[in-house]
C-alpha cells in the first residue's frame, strides 16, 4: 500500500493538464473559485481508476478506434484551452469575468487527459496485481490527489500578488499555456 500512495502522490503532484489548469484558475480567480475544479479532477481521476479496474477502461482499450479518437479529442481541447490561457486579457480579471471550468469541466478534462488514462491503467495493473482492490486504490488515489491538487492551487493564488501588472498577467498566461501544451503533448508523443 505504502508503494500504492507514493506513485499516486507522484502522478498527482507533478505537472500535467488538470495542475496546470488548477494553477491558473487560482491565480485569475482565487483559491475558493478553484475548489470545483479540484474537486472535479480528483472524483474523475478516481472513477477513471475504478472503471479501469473493473474492467471498463481496458474493454475501452481494446477497441479498435476508442484510444486514438479520445488521444485526438483530448489534444485538441487541451490545445484549445492552452490558446484560451494565452489569448486571455492580460488586465487583472475579476472572478465575473469569465467562465471557469468548473467541476463538470474539470471531470470532462480527466476523461480525454492521456495522463490519467496512462496512470489508471498503471496502478491497476501494478497494484491490483498486488492484492489490492480497485475500489481502495481508486479512494486512495483521490484522497491522496486532493492535497496535491490543493498545492497547485495555493501556489497559483499565492503567485496572484506577482501579477498585479497587466503585463505580468500576460506573461504568467503564456508560461501557463506553453506549459499546458507541452504537458498535453509530451504525454502523447512520449
Amino acid at each position: 500500500m505504502l508503494a500504492f500512495l507514493l506513485f499516486a502522490f507522484v502522478a498527482s503532484i507533478t505537472p500535467g493538464p488538470t495542475n496546470i489548469l488548477v494553477l491558473s484558475n487560482s491565480a485569475r480567480f482565487g483559491l475558493r473559485a478553484t475548489v470545483p475544479i479540484i474537486l472535479g479532477g480528483c472524483a474523475a481521476a478516481a472513477l477513471i481508476v475504478l472503471a479501469v479496474g473493473t474492467g471498463v477502461g481496458r474493454t475501452l482499450m481494446t477497441l479498435p478506434y476508442v484510444q486514438p479518437t479520445m488521444t485526438a479529442v483530448g489534444l485538441l481541447w487541451l490545445t484549445s484551452l492552452a490558446w484560451k490561457i494565452w489569448a486571455a486579457p492580460a488586465e487583472a480579471v475579476s472572478a465575473d469575468d469569465q467562465r471557469r471550468l468548473g467541476l463538470g469541466g474539470a471531470a470532462s478534462l480527466q476523461l480525454v487527459n492521456p495522463k490519467t488514462w496512462m496512470m489508471a491503467l498503471a496502478v491497476v495493473s501494478v497494484f491490483s496485481a498486488h492484492g489490492l482492490a480497485v475500489h481502495w486504490l481508486s479512494l486512495g488515489f483521490f484522497l491522496v490527489s486532493l492535497p496535491c491538487m490543493t498545492c497547485w492551487a495555493l501556489l497559483g493564488a499565492g503567485s496572484a500578488r506577482w501579477i498585479s501588472s497587466p503585463r505580468a498577467m500576460q506573461r504568467m498566461n503564456r508560461v501557463l499555456a506553453v506549459l499546458l501544451l507541452v504537458s498535453a503533448w509530451t504525454a502523447v508523443l512520449l
